[in-house]
């Protein structure tokens, strides 16, 4: 997944203002107790921390 991809799935689901901060601030245990932010600073792929994002919250079928 290319992180161009990534970015327009989290602002799909999150919305425009709030995919940026929650990438930021929420911790997700799927991705080693990192932030989005972190894991990507980290090289960790895109569709990795994705499917993390997917088993966090309830994301639309359709963007998974």
């Amino acid at each position: 997944m290319r992180l161009t991809d990534f970015w327009n799935r989290m602002r799909r689901h999150f919305g425009e203002a709030y995919a940026e901060s929650w990438a930021k601030d929420y911790v997700i245990a799927g991705l080693g107790g990192r932030t989005v932010e972190q894991a990507l600073a980290e090289g960790v792929a895109a569709k990795q921390i994705w499917q993390a994002v997917c088993q966090e919250v309830d994301v639309d079928s359709r963007l998974r």
